[in-house]
């Protein structure tokens, strides 16, 4: 673990995030650095697409499946 400065904005802009995501203000942080990674290392992917990915690799049905 370790400790990351962001700038104030920022960190508001986390912080209003994450309580609408239900989300602490680090695991909104964490969440967004790393869809931003993958995003850097996969560009042709959505957002979907990147999510979509991660529920794979952990083996947990889809949204769409899970709500039907």
């Amino acid at each position: 673990m370790g400790i990351v400065k962001v700038d104030d904005d920022l960190h508001e802009e986390v912080r209003r995030a994450s309580a609408v995501m239900c989300r602490s203000i680090n695991a909104q942080a964490e969440f967004w650095m790393k869809i931003g990674m993958l995003a850097e290392a996969n560009p042709t992917l959505s957002f979907t697409d990147i999510v979509k990915m991660q529920l794979a690799a952990v083996q947990a049905p889809p949204l769409e499946a899970a709500a039907a």
